[in-house]
Formats: C-alpha cells, sequence, structure tokens
C-alpha cells in the first residue's frame, strides 16, 4: 500500500471511531495520533533501510511533539487509531494488526531483559483502554478488548474482554466468564484465598463438619442464564445516556465532550 493511500485510511478511521472529528481540517491538525502514525511509516523504512540512528532520533523528535513513542522497528497495520495518545509508547518487536484502537497512556512493552521477539502481538480489531499495559511476548487475540488500567501478561483469546492487575477474562464470545478457582486469576491475593481455603477445610475436618450440599446442575445453570453479556449491559447504558439531555448541569457528566 502506498503512503499517501494509508494516511487516507488512517483519517477515514478517525471519523468512523471519534464522533469528536468534526472536520478534515481539525483531524490534520489536532490529532497526535496522526501524525505519529504518518512519521512511523517514515522511521520504519529508515530502519528496515538500516538507517537506524537516523530512524531511533526522529522517532524521539516525534515523541517530543506528540508524547507518542513507537519505535521504529514496530510493525503497525492498518487503521490503527491511537486516540489523544499522550503517553502511548510501542516497543520495538511488538506487532499491532489492522483496526486496532489504543487510548492514551498504552504500553505495549517488555518485562525484562530478553533478546529477540519481547513485546506484545496486538491482533486485528483490539480495543486497548487508557493505561493498560500490555507486556511481554504474548498474544492479544482478534477483536478482544483490554480494560482501562489493566495490567495483561499472558496471552488472551480471541473475541474476549479482560480486566484486572494482573488481568483476567470476565467476558468471551459475549458470555459472561464465572471464576470458580481462585488459580484462574494468578495474583498473589490468589494465593492467600487458596491458603485461607485450605485452612477453613482442614478445621471443619476437625470439627467434624461436613462439605457444604453440591449446588444442583438446573440451579447453575439458571444463574448462568441470568448473567448479563457484556453486549446488553452496554445498550442499558447507552439509552440511559440518551435519555438525558445532554448538557443538562443535572446530568452532564465531569467527562463530557471529551
Amino acid at each position: 500500500m502506498g503512503f499517501f493511500e494509508g494516511v487516507r485510511e488512517d483519517i477515514q478511521a478517525i471519523f468512523e471511531r471519534d464522533p469528536a472529528a468534526t472536520s478534515m481540517l481539525a483531524v490534520l491538525l489536532c490529532y497526535p495520533g496522526l501524525h505519529a502514525r504518518i512519521l512511523h511509516r517514515v522511521t520504519h523504512w529508515l530502519w528496515i533501510k538500516r538507517w537506524r540512528l537516523l530512524a531511533r532520533w526522529l522517532s524521539q523528535v516525534v515523541r517530543l511533539f506528540t508524547g507518542i513513542e513507537i519505535h521504529p522497528g514496530a510493525v503497525l497495520g492498518r487503521r490503527v487509531f491511537i486516540d489523544h495518545g499522550m503517553g502511548v509508547v510501542i516497543g520495538e518487536t511488538a506487532f499491532v494488526g489492522d483496526d486496532v484502537t489504543l487510548y492514551q497512556g498504552v504500553t505495549l512493552g517488555g518485562t525484562g531483559k530478553e533478546k529477540g521477539k519481547r513485546h506484545p502481538t496486538v491482533r486485528a480489531g483490539v480495543f486497548v483502554g487508557n493505561n493498560a499495559n500490555v507486556l511481554g511476548n504474548i498474544t492479544i487475540g482478534e477483536n478482544s478488548r483490554v480494560g482501562a488500567g489493566s495490567v495483561v501478561l499472558r496471552d488472551v483469546p480471541p473475541n474476549s474482554t479482560v480486566v484486572g492487575v494482573p488481568a483476567h477474562i470476565i467476558y468471551q464470545d459475549g458470555k459472561r466468564v464465572l471464576i470458580t478457582d481462585p488459580k484462574d486469576v494468578k495474583d498473589p491475593l490468589s494465593d492467600v484465598i487458596i491458603a485461607l481455603a485450605g485452612e477453613v477445610r482442614e478445621i471443619k475436618e476437625r470439627l467434624g463438619i461436613g462439605e457444604a450440599v453440591p449446588v444442583p446442575a438446573d440451579a447453575t445453570s439458571k444463574h448462568l442464564q441470568a448473567v448479563r453479556t457484556l453486549a446488553e449491559e452496554d445498550t442499558e447504558r447507552d439509552q440511559y445516556r440518551f435519555t438525558q439531555r445532554p448538557f443538562d448541569p443535572e446530568y452532564t457528566e465531569i467527562a463530557s465532550g471529551i
């Protein structure tokens, strides 16, 4: 794909994903994510042509003016949208697929001084919320969502939503994922919970208290059916937003208009 055709696609992606984009001139002048994307094409070309010092220096100049640091060695796909952008860092061996959206403060970084592929692979259609950290040689599957402020340290399957520190799956293929084993969270607190559960079990055995009666399968099924999908929750929130007058002081949020 040619340089100007790629820029045209990036501009179109901004209009499609950001309702604040009002005109072509505003997008060209006021979107640092677009500026960083355009100049990354230049630095990446210099990098693969082995003008690496010049490429690195130019990427630092871009960071100075946009607040976005994209290593010249990183590979970015088509229609990648970096919204707001301040504080975004994309490492040397990162791969970002087509139609990915990154918000401010996102880091696609490494976890140490390992060599080779040490940064994430973000597949097509992924959404990464602000201040999320995706670290290491891991893969974020197609059309997944990373919640704001999350720290992702392991692979995420396609069509999933992950949140938390460290991140764990809460939705997959539109269905809520219920965590029944603390080991699935894999954070320091899960080890504490496992230890406490073991102590409770030991105390019950000493007191001669039997195990709890297992929940019938039909009750579990009803509980799972009662869990709403992410799409249903989003729909309810949208209905609430649009029923309020957008500039009524009683209902206007602090972040309205951003």
